[in-house]
């Protein structure tokens, strides 16, 4: 811990860390974005690189993250300042902190309002409101629930309170009693939607989809969408990880605990596959249709089936606890800051950050309805949150927090907090400083649209080159030898 950092409340243990950061990380990505991208993009030869992905830029990032936090114990600003510090860096460096923070906030800004169509679409399973007999009907039911402000406004307003309600009550009596039952909820309703899929017809079908790897099927934009999804699901570069890692005990282990919200993570999401995709094949329908599967195709298929409705609304439930334990991450580094600098009570910072929250949310959804014609540049206010947030914010935040703790730190800080082996240390740092910021650099100028990455095209192939080239003299170096040795 820095010299300036104080008592701080943590986790009551490891796996309180390890299921608030995998609620976290599941959210609405895995349960919603993850099988309708492996429906798009080929579905086992995605998965593969998906995984491969997670390891390779994921869970180094991750664990540079929480090494911050809990070096740092505080929010993403005063812990980030603090390490940097500590190791006579410029406290200039503590503007990564204010970025993961407001990009934390900002993200779930539109995020509330996605999850509100959770929320509202398990009470229209609940009482009857999904009655469409084609994708189209189902469209235009989908259509109609964000058409009226007053109705998409209500569910989002009510994912605002719940989220401000559980994260005011504090760490351990708030966020980690809450996902110590919602996360295990929600795998036992996962594990129940696939023993219903494997009796539906199709489950042999989803399984050879997702498990058999066909080389042919995996595009150069398969292969960006694997590396993207794998950052972005892990809540990398949001402060929702570094501000998790603050209050992770000092006797756990960052490396086991870091695979360990990885694994989870990655199972949700094929257990999430397991359970869509046999209903969508015994269905006839098709896999990648979009953001579309879980809001159109997946009712209509559930209304086909015996017992329908039941598995529906449990399927619902599922996805909107998925959407509260992600929600609850990405407030808790602005109510972290609030509390620890402003000196006002948790439960007044969360309200007072609810209420800005709100009215943030509110004209992100307006964006559907009533503020649709509302636009800049060609986006309108939710556009504008999603694109700053996913394209700029996020892989420049993940990229600076990289390099500061691959090249501008002491290397001694990071090995007392990581506490590695000499091996796995000196891998760690390989991957830090190279390998996780080319991928961060991959899909950062993917996605602006500054070159467009193709795979098969030499240019990449030429950074991956002169990225080689760096290593070897690296590893040439006597600093990595000394610490390959230590």
């Amino acid at each position: 811990m820095t010299n300036d950092a104080q008592p701080r409340t943590q986790w009551l243990g490891r796996w309180g860390f390890v299921l608030a950061a995998t609620g976290s990380a599941v959210g609405l990505g895995n349960i919603w974005k993850f099988p309708y991208i492996t429906g798009e993009y080929g579905g086992g030869a995605f998965v593969l690189v998906y995984l491969a992905c997670i390891l390779a830029v994921g869970v180094p990032v991750m664990m540079t993250e929480i090494a911050f936090g809990r070096r740092g114990r505080g929010s993403p600003i005063d812990a980030i300042r603090r390490v940097a510090g500590e190791a006579g860096a410029s406290p200039v460096w503590s503007l990564l902190g204010w970025m993961a923070m407001l990009c934390g906030f900002m993200i779930l800004s539109f995020y509330v309002v996605v999850a509100g169509w959770s929320f509202a679409y398990l009470w229209k399973m609940l009482s009857g409101g999904l009655a469409g007999s084609s994708v189209d009907e189902m469209a235009a039911i989908f259509g109609a629930n964000n058409e009226s402000p007053l109705n998409l406004g209500f569910w989002s307003t009510l994912v605002t309170i719940a989220t401000m309600a559980i994260v005011g009550k504090g760490v351990q009596a708030g966020i980690e009693k809450s996902v110590s039952w919602m996360m295990p909820g929600m795998v036992v309703m996962l594990a129940i939607l696939i023993g219903y899929g494997a009796f539906s017809g199709g489950f042999v079908e989803a399984l050879r989809f997702l498990f058999t790897f066909d080389a042919g099927s995996l595009s150069s934009e398969g292969m960006l969408a694997a590396l993207g999804h794998a950052f972005f699901t892990l809540s990398l570069a949001s402060g929702a990880i570094l501000t998790y890692g603050s209050y992770l005990p000092g006797r756990a282990s960052i490396a086991r605990t870091t695979l360990s919200v990885a694994v989870a993570d990655t199972v949700v999401a094929l257990m999430a596959g397991l359970a869509i995709f046999p209903v969508i094949f015994a269905n006839g329908m098709e896999p990648g249709s979009g953001p579309g599967l879980i809001f159109m195709s997946l009712p209509l298929a559930f209304q086909a089936m015996p017992l329908g409705t039941l598995f529906g609304i449990l399927f619902f439930v599922m996805l909107s606890m998925a959407a509260l334990t992600s929600s609850i991450s990405m407030v808790e580094a602005t109510v972290s800051w609030l509390t620890d600098n402003k000196g006002i009570s948790r439960r007044t910072a969360s309200w007072g950050t609810g209420i800005v929250l709100w009215l943030i949310s509110t004209l992100a959804m307006l964006s559907f309805n009533v503020g649709a014609e509302w636009t800049l540049a060609g986006k309108h206010f939710f556009g504008w949150l999603d694109f700053l947030t996913s394209r700029w914010m996020m892989p420049l935040g993940g990229l600076g927090m990289v390099l500061l703790a691959g090249f501008v730190l002491k290397n001694e800080a990071f090995r007392e907090e990581l506490g590695l082996s000499p091996a796995w240390h000196a891998l760690w740092l390989f991957m830090v400083r190279y390998v996780s910021p080319l991928g961060i650099l991959v899909i950062f100028v993917d996605a602006l649209g500054i070159a467009k990455v193709q795979f098969g095209t030499q240019w990449p192939w030429l950074l991956l080159v002169l990225a080689m080239i760096t290593v070897v003299g690296e590893l040439a170096s006597p600093r990595l030898k000394r610490a390959i040795r230590a």
